[in-house]
């Protein structure tokens, strides 16, 4: 049976602002869809002979992925969560052990999160043709049949034919110049590198064991010292911190005498660029991919995306431009592979638009930061129908709950009481207090609060149904 595991680590910094650290791009809707990406990865395993899926994803991440993965009633799948990242070799030799210890014969199907696949019966048709060859001890990769030449990916170079199912691995090379590249197409022997692979968990394991011991010994202490909790499986932070950090590519397909490729022509786009996004997207007739609140004249071949207000565009071509409550990005579509240096800009100033967007999520709902000042902050809160915040108090702030929509259970000290619609009540520095949803529609209320001062890191936590105690 097929094991499928997805890898949902990744910040996608060359999507900012729309994507940030602490919500990256995996977890949002993209190219006009109504599904996340990594929703989509795993609707795309239906009709496939499958057991629940290993998500593998950041700590920081762990409740997005679980709400995201309850959404399309994906309940049983297990959620790996990694204290830091290490690369594809280890993140995969994990999901393997943890799979192999319950089945040996198991075989690993690695997909990335984030990947747009446009024709799925082609996509389940190439996953065939791997299965095939991953029985006979072969470690495949699924090679992107190339429509240009492209710069930005790595290519594979194909060898002779395994059958009628695929080829053996001749090389693995670099993101090539432009000449380069126009010759690997031209060749019709490379393909793109996309990043996906299937082979049996046991003979990944060998290989792994043979080029890289000393990862593998980690990653067997990082899972035999974690724990589960709740839906997650929390590796062992002491043993993972000495695991190597390297990607599958290098540690184990580059080295293994049992590459082999199978040539995948489904509609795939790994969206890194908004470039990337803008060819995917629908587009009218002047090649505009257009998003939200958006007026355009004299415009074409741009993509636009707008959040929360109206944006214009007058008499321009070839823009990206990107508007979020809090960032905008104007950028020329040639220059959208150097985003990167923007965000590591804003990190280096000492910023924080990089790490998250004013909405934030939590595993009870979600806070929009609407103003702040000195000494003070607003935020909007909204908290899920049955959801509860933590037991908790702050040392620095006080603050007042005023109930917009809803019925809040308030707990201040060791009186509890209900605060309806158009009440409000006050919880005093120092105090120790909780709110909850027990309504049945959304929890909307304004926050206000007041102190010296008003960072995340001021909540110590006593109780909390959600494991952050």
């Amino acid at each position: 049976m097929l094991y499928p595991v997805i890898m949902a680590g990744g910040n996608g910094s060359r999507l900012w602002p729309l994507s940030r650290q602490l919500n990256p791009k995996q977890f949002l809707t993209m190219g006009g869809g109504t599904s996340t990406l990594v929703q989509s990865t795993l609707q795309r395993l239906q009709g496939l002979d499958v057991a629940a899926p290993q998500l593998i994803c950041n700590e920081q991440h762990r409740f997005l992925a679980a709400e995201q993965l309850r959404m399309i009633g994906f309940e049983n799948a297990s959620i790996l969560l990694e204290p830091f990242g290490r690369n594809t070799a280890p993140a995969i030799a994990l999901a393997a052990l943890n799979v192999v210890a319950k089945d040996p014969t198991a075989v690993l199907l690695v997909l990335a999160a984030d990947h747009v696949i446009e024709d799925v019966d082609a996509f389940h048709a190439a996953i065939a043709r791997a299965e095939t060859l991953a029985v006979d001890g072969k470690l495949v990769t699924f090679g992107i049949v190339p429509t240009h030449a492209e710069t930005g990916y790595g290519y594979i170079e194909r060898g002779e034919a395994l059958g009628p199912d695929g080829f053996r691995v001749q090389r693995f090379v670099e993101k090539p110049d432009a000449e380069t590249a126009e010759a690997y197409l031209a060749s019709g022997r490379y393909v793109w590198n996309s990043g996906m692979f299937l082979f049996r968990a046991a003979r990944y394991l060998e290989e792994l064991e043979l080029f890289q011991p000393e990862m593998l010994a980690c990653c067997r202490r990082a899972l035999a010292d974690g724990l589960r909790d709740l839906d997650f499986i929390r590796l062992g932070a002491t043993a993972f911190t000495d695991c190597p950090d390297d990607s599958i590519d290098y540690a184990v397909m580059e080295r293994t005498a049992a590459a082999a490729m199978v040539p995948l022509d489904a509609g795939w786009n790994d969206i890194g660029s908004w470039f990337a996004l803008w060819d995917i997207s629908p587009k009218d007739e002047n090649g505009n991919a257009l998003h939200g609140d958006v007026l355009i004249q004299s415009t074409r071949n741009s993509y636009v995306h707008s959040n929360s207000r109206l944006v214009a565009l007058l008499g321009i071509s070839d823009l990206i431009v990107v508007e979020t409550k809090d960032a905008v990005l104007v950028a020329h579509k040639d220059s959208a592979q150097e985003l990167k240096k923007v965000v590591d800009r804003i990190k280096s100033d000492g910023r924080h638009e990089h790490l998250s967007h004013r909405e934030v999520y939590r595993p009870w709902g979600v806070y929009d930061s609407i103003d702040n000042g000195k000494r003070y902050q607003v935020k909007r809160i909204t908290v899920k129908p049955g959801a509860k915040l933590s037991l908790q108090m702050h040392h620095h702030r006080a603050e007042h709950w005023i109930v917009v929509s809803g019925s809040a259970r308030v707990t201040i000290g060791d009186k509890t009481s209900l605060v309806t619609e158009n009440q409000s009540t006050y919880i005093p520095i120092g105090q120790v207090h909780c709110l909850e949803n027990p309504g049945k529609i959304p929890l909307e209320l304004i926050e206000v609060q007041s102190g010296s001062y008003l960072g995340e890191d001021d909540i110590v936590r006593f109780e909390d149904i959600y494991g952050r105690a």
